[in-house]
């Protein structure tokens, strides 16, 4: 079943402003985030993503701005509002003497749980690590930690999950776990507010903000946000990609980006450009392994809207 309810905002995020001595992390941010859905923040490192999470939190005060989440401002109810939502920062911290299920124990105590066994069970079958609930949790991988603490923050069977770039560091195999883990968790109503940085990792999400600088660019679904800025991507796979690179942006005026052996060139003439891209390419008799038309990704979106 799909609890999304779009015509339900959970959490809405009004001109929140954030300085911290002569850095500028928000600037007038407004976002609304509807109940059941998983909306992404996406963004590079001192975009303003870490902070934000923590003024949702009640970590840190905005200068400016109010925060209603479900539906009570988050100034004057901030300890209610604490027991409702589930968070993992970054550096979350577990206690590594600990084994896998004392950790789960000790944050149920903590949230003032009652009768948490059966809660306890669940999660640990639900995160897979059931066969390591008596593994000290500093003798986990990575992986392991990361839905640990996934684990520790739905406890208490928060409504509202806030994570802080929650797959960093986590390796490939780990991370396709960890996001199996939250689609069922969305499945189950929880609404899912995270940050991350990398882009792929927004393709899952219902809707998206891409920020830069403390600045929302744009907010929407990913696919809306790809199709506004109505262009299409001509990838250029090459030899020598980064002197292609160079030789494209000094002969065409589109957007020409590098990505490791290819170039993308967005563009709204796609056939007519991809012609005399290859016919400039061949005349400097440079190698063309492939060359072909698609739909911009995101980060094709993301890196156009900061050159604007």
């Amino acid at each position: 079943m799909n609890f999304t309810n779009s015509n339900i905002p959970i959490l809405q995020i009004k001109n929140i402003s954030k300085q911290f001595e002569n850095l500028t992390a928000l600037q007038n941010i407004s976002l609304d985030v509807y109940k059941g859905e998983m909306f992404g923040l996406i963004g590079p490192d001192g975009a303003g993503k870490t902070t934000l999470v923590k003024i949702l939190c009640g970590l840190l005060k905005p200068d400016s701005g109010s925060i209603d989440l479900l539906n009570l401002s988050l100034q004057e109810n901030k300890k209610i509002l604490q027991s409702r939502i589930g968070y993992l920062s970054q550096d979350f911290t577990l206690y590594g003497d600990l084994s896998v299920e004392e950790n789960l124990e000790f944050f149920a105590e903590i949230h003032n749980i009652q009768n948490y066994k059966n809660s306890v069970d669940y999660l640990l079958n639900f995160t897979r690590l059931n066969k390591f609930k008596n593994r000290p949790a500093d003798k986990l991988s990575g992986g392991m930690k990361k839905k640990l603490a996934l684990a520790c923050s739905l406890i208490h069977n928060p409504e509202l999950l806030l994570l802080d770039e929650p797959t960093t560091g986590v390796d490939p195999v780990s991370r396709k776990d960890f996001w199996q883990i939250l689609n069922e968790i969305k499945l189950k109503g929880v609404t899912v507010f995270m940050t991350t940085p990398y882009l792929d990792e927004a393709e899952r999400c219902n809707r998206v903000a891409l920020i830069q600088k403390g600045n929302i660019l744009t907010a929407d679904s990913p696919e809306k946000i790809k199709n506004e800025i109505n262009l299409k991507s001509i990838e250029i796979i090459c030899e020598n990609a980064r002197d292609v690179h160079r030789i494209l942006k000094k002969k065409f005026s589109n957007d020409v980006q590098l990505f490791g052996d290819r170039v993308n060139i967005l563009t709204p003439f796609a056939e007519e450009d991809k012609l005399k891209i290859i016919t400039h390419l061949q005349s400097l008799d440079i190698k063309i392994l492939e060359a072909r038309i698609l739909e911009p990704s995101l980060e094709n979106v993301f890196i156009h809207l900061i050159k604007k």
